[in-house]
């Protein structure tokens, strides 16, 4: 069974920081593509951002130079770093595991993000 769990979401004010942790089972992480994303109410999910299992990361334009996508294969974890954190970033933050053995997508159940003074 494959299980993904998220933490660190919280309410921050305008310019803070937060980070998110997402633990992922030992039988996939290390065969993952491991990204982050997100959803506001009424809008679709959203790529924010993504690590391959060489550690090559991209970001979406939008938090591209806020935002830090990390993995820690030893803790199979995946990070997301959130800094300068704006009203518009208030989502709920989901964690993905793209298997590259089955080809299989797997999410975790959310976090979420509210920043707001």
């Amino acid at each position: 069974q494959v299980q993904l769990v998220e933490s660190g979401g919280d309410l921050v004010q305008p310019g803070g920081s937060l980070r998110l942790s997402c633990v992922a089972s030992p039988n996939i992480f290390t065969s993952a593509a491991m990204a982050w994303y997100r959803q506001c109410p009424g809008k679709e999910r959203e790529w924010v951002a993504g690590v391959t299992r060489g550690g090559s990361r991209n970001y979406a334009e939008s938090v591209k130079g806020r935002f830090t996508i990390s993995r820690d294969n030893a803790k199979n974890t995946v990070y997301l770093q959130m800094n300068n954190l704006k009203s518009e970033d208030t989502a709920v933050y989901y964690c993905r595991a793209l298997d590259a053995s089955s080809g299989y997508t797997y999410w975790g159940q959310g976090t979420q993000v509210t920043v707001s003074s």
